[in-house]
């Protein structure tokens, strides 16, 4: 079994429930829940999220750890620490008041960029943070994650901006552990596969039959 994916399912950092499921902002329903932001109250898979994180990171010999605000950050500093690098993390867009900054720390044209990112779901927050580094001059290599849904809309997105990104731990992988430790059933399984490739017909079948 996957380390990782037991421990947030342990620590119910990511819920599953495809009989009753979430509802997101957007208004769509939802079988999986990701709150990545419960591993800082748990030491062991805080630890355990830094070190696999800085495992990836050391292999792409960049200059800065960049945090998508705000679960970003603190996974970010935590990798930056251990690799003795600078950091820097990117709001959602600039302030409206000082100096009006979007990256908040020092970037330098040229500098190899890795933008850590909690969760990627479609991509977009992600991919903007990492266009406001692009914009200051900055290399940005890769986005990493520590969990993706795995949508399809995910690759498409990265294609259309020539960026690339990773995860830690992926859709598939963890309900594969589910299933292992009976969290889910094969049959929920399947369920839970069918929203990752459209998430909104899934939702739109679901309320249908409520």
């Amino acid at each position: 079994m996957n380390q990782l994916a037991t421990a947030l399912l342990e620590i119910e950092a990511v819920t599953l429930s495809p009989s009753q499921p979430y509802t997101w902002a957007s208004g769509l329903r939802s079988p999986i829940y990701c709150d990545n932001r419960l591993t800082l109250s748990s030491p062991e898979v805080r630890s355990m999220i830094a070190d696999l994180l800085t495992q990836q990171v050391k292999s792409l010999q960049v200059d800065v750890i960049a945090g998508t605000a705000t679960a970003g950050i603190p996974h970010a500093a935590l990798v930056a620490d251990r690799l003795n690098l600078p950091m820097v993390y990117v709001r959602g867009s600039a302030k409206q008041h000082g100096k009006g900054n979007q990256i908040e720390g020092r970037i330098k044209p040229g500098q190899r960029v890795v933008v850590i990112e909690d969760l990627l779901s479609t991509g977009k927050s992600s991919i903007e943070a990492a266009e406001a580094l692009q914009q200051a001059g900055a290399e940005v290599v890769q986005i990493q994650a520590i969990f993706s849904y795995g949508m399809s809309r995910l690759q498409a997105n990265l294609t259309a901006a020539n960026l690339k990104a990773t995860s830690l731990l992926n859709f598939s992988e963890l309900l594969e552990t589910a299933v292992a430790t009976s969290a889910i059933s094969r049959d929920e399984q399947t369920q839970l596969l069918a929203w990752s490739v459209d998430p909104v017909a899934w939702s739109e079948r679901f309320t249908a039959t409520i």
